[in-house]
């Protein structure tokens, strides 16, 4: 052991100036050298001031040349660690033979492992002060074993070749505010699986796999991005991906961080973004993880009323240390930026920003205000998305905040935090439990669907119907609608099609587009089956339409966050539960009305007011044979004449079926 740690001081003190030797390499007309991958003290600096956006390039297990030796560079951060070992495949599991050097003042532990390959599987031996060891995986490790195994793996991101720069380039330059956004909502492991095997019980798609299934049907369909679920490592699958253990190494299940990068890379390739789903709200006790991690509490709070989930059970990062803020941070635009992806979805903003969130009196701690504002929390959050948007133009944050908390998606220096758009909770919440009324009491409710436009424009929305939303008895989406079969289907259509006129872009969860029955579980791919069967495969129609419909027409986004994009006709025929309103697009010249009837009364000759004496054009009719309907035949233009209705001087008439959708374009 003497002699190893002897040899090791020998080959850092050899390696110190990798600069100077470059440079006298140059002059003398050879190659540089390849830099040596170490700690030195400005990266220390800059992790201990909370902005070293690129410290997952230095902690972590990366290749590199020490002394003409090509192996691997180990680095990780604990601070109140007794001593740290590195312990792996390489050699053979010895607690003993590889101890680490400690690097103060921060308290990181490095060592160089010439016999370390790329692929070997590894765990630090962290020794407590009061003498406990913790098996330990690697924080920033890039890649993990499957599960049930819990160690890290060796992985080297350089040799993937992405092909996606006339995306990347093409992102820079655009404004999704001013872009369609349909999102589909993807857990990766049960969108599709193959049949059980002996050797694969799972059945899961590689991410290679998935790639090319995933870029035809969204094409197919209509949708402009995915949404993934359960991406970062983590050890149960129940979890959903919600309790991470590796924040830095997409998960094993479906393949290596290559196969990942080959994901995106295709989608983006099939002109399709991805948006990857971010928990930095809280992670698990799992002895291998986090928590606890050189026996004290270094990621998170120590106080176990600001450290401690009561309801989940989970430990919450503390975003009063500058490391940990950074570990956050580098994390996000490790993804972005290392990854290709588009956008992070970050989970459970309120419960950060919340000190007494899901907590009962005594349980929590006031701040210095004596609020319950999490103060280190919003200046994090401040920081984060400065950052993540400022290095990276056309990239997006989105909240997950379900309070009314002001200025989510303002701008920091006006006290906002910063996010590019947020989840629209209140919207979603309404909008459910009108769509479960019997339409008899509908009437009684109206203001259920109206009430989210006096508020439409306060932040940047996304609408949502996620996943949190047919799981746990919820029902899934076609089974919250009230009736018999066929209503249930006819239910849907009206909701979906209010949702794709109503301003803010939309997310939809997989499976609900063609009806799936079952409540979502992550151990059983969804029911395609059901396309063989009519009902199914006409919802799924009328779902395409609608996104496509979407797409073409700047009227139903370019407008989402301006007051003149929207418009109401009538907001008020509760007793008919009847909505018609207007989307304006920014030119004028594709102007959409949009007539939902949420009721099984067929209403013949239904006059609607219109903003100017103008022809209308059908342009989209649920009663097609194609989704349904009973494939009456409408005319496909009408004429505006000057009949006072909806309080405007000019009207037409048009045959509204039960629970009838038109959309006109003039």
């Amino acid at each position: 052991m003497n002699k190893r740690t002897s040899k090791k001081k020998t080959a850092v003190k050899k390696a110190e100036a990798p600069a100077a030797k470059a440079a006298e390499a140059k002059t003398a007309g050879g190659k540089a050298p390849e830099e040596e991958l170490r700690i030195g003290e400005f990266d220390q600096y800059l992790f201990g001031q909370g902005t070293h956006y690129d410290i997952y390039k230095k902690l972590g297990a990366h290749k590199t040349k020490r002394n003409g030796k090509t192996g691997i560079y180990f680095a990780v951060w604990a601070p109140n660690a007794k001593a740290v070992n590195l312990i792996g495949e390489f050699n053979e599991w010895d607690e003993e033979s590889i101890p680490m050097e400690r690097l103060d003042p921060l308290g990181i532990y490095e060592v160089f492992v010439p016999e370390a390959k790329i692929g070997m599987l590894y765990k630090y031996l962290v020794h407590g002060q009061d003498g406990r060891k913790h098996y330990k995986a690697d924080p920033f490790a890039n890649a993990s074993e499957m599960r049930p195994g819990n160690a890290s793996k060796i992985a080297d991101l350089t040799k993937f070749k992405w092909g996606d720069s006339a995306w990347m380039k093409r992102r820079e330059k655009q404004d999704m505010n001013e872009m369609p956004m349909s999102i589909y909502e993807v857990h990766p492991g049960s969108w599709k699986k193959h049949p059980s095997k002996e050797e694969d019980v799972d059945g899961f798609f590689n991410y290679r796999e998935l790639a090319h299934s995933l870029a035809d049907y969204v094409k197919d369909m209509g949708y402009t991005h995915v949404e993934l679920m359960g991406i970062a490592e983590h050890p149960f699958d129940g979890s959903w991906g919600y309790q991470v253990t590796g924040y830095y190494a997409p998960t094993a299940r479906y393949g290596s961080p290559a196969d990942f990068m080959y994901l995106v890379n295709y989608l983006h390739k099939n002109k399709i973004g991805v948006i990857l789903d971010w928990v930095p709200a809280h992670f698990p006790r799992d002895a291998h993880g986090l928590a606890e991690f050189d026996g004290t509490c270094v990621y998170e709070y120590a106080d176990p009323r600001k450290g401690e989930h009561p309801d989940w059970g989970t430990k919450v990062f503390d975003f009063g240390k500058n490391e940990v803020k950074n570990f956050l941070i580098a994390n996000a635009l490790y993804w972005i930026e290392q990854f290709h992806v588009d956008g992070l979805r970050v989970d459970a903003v309120a419960s950060i920003l919340y000190l007494d969130y899901g907590r009962q009196n005594g349980q929590w701690v006031p701040n210095i205000y004596g609020g319950n504002k999490n103060l280190e929390a919003i200046e994090f959050f401040k920081h984060l998305n400065s950052v993540v948007l400022g290095r990276n133009k056309g990239a997006l944050m989105i909240a997950e905040e379900s309070t009314a908390w002001p200025l989510v998606t303002g701008k920091p220096e006006d006290d906002g935090l910063g996010f590019s758009m947020k989840w629209n909770m209140g919207w979603m919440h309404d909008f459910l439990e009108y769509m479960k009324l019997d339409p008899y009491f509908r009437k009684y409710n109206h203001n259920k669907m109206t009430f989210a436009m006096t508020y439409a424009y306060s932040e940047k929305y996304i609408l949502v119907l996620s996943h949190d939303e047919v799981v746990h008895l919820k029902c899934s989406m076609i089974n919250k609608m009230p009736g018999l079969y066929d209503d249930k289907f006819a239910n849907l259509k009206a909701g979906y099609s209010f949702m794709i006129g109503h301003p803010g872009k939309k997310l939809l969860f997989m499976g609900q587009e063609f009806g799936q029955f079952q409540e979502w579980s992550e151990a059983r791919e969804l029911d395609w089956y059901l396309l063989s069967e009519e009902k199914h495969q006409e919802l799924q129609n009328y779902v395409r339409a609608l996104l496509n419909l979407y797409k073409k027409y700047p009227a139903c986004y370019q407008g989402d966050n301006d007051p003149k994009g929207f418009e109401w006709i009538n907001a008020d025929d509760g007793d008919r539960s009847i909505f018609s309103f207007v989307r304006h697009s920014t030119d004028g010249k594709s102007d959409l009305l949009f007539v939902v009837n949420f009721t099984p009364v067929e209403r013949p000759d239904y006059r609607v007011g219109v903003p100017k004496k103008k022809q209308y054009r059908l342009i989209l009719n649920s009663d097609a044979e194609e989704f349904g309907g009973s494939g009456k035949e409408q005319p496909e233009i009408y004429k505006a004449q000057m009949q006072e209705c909806d309080g405007r001087k000019y009207s037409f008439a048009y045959d509204l079926p039960a629970y009838g959708v038109a959309v006109f374009k003039f």
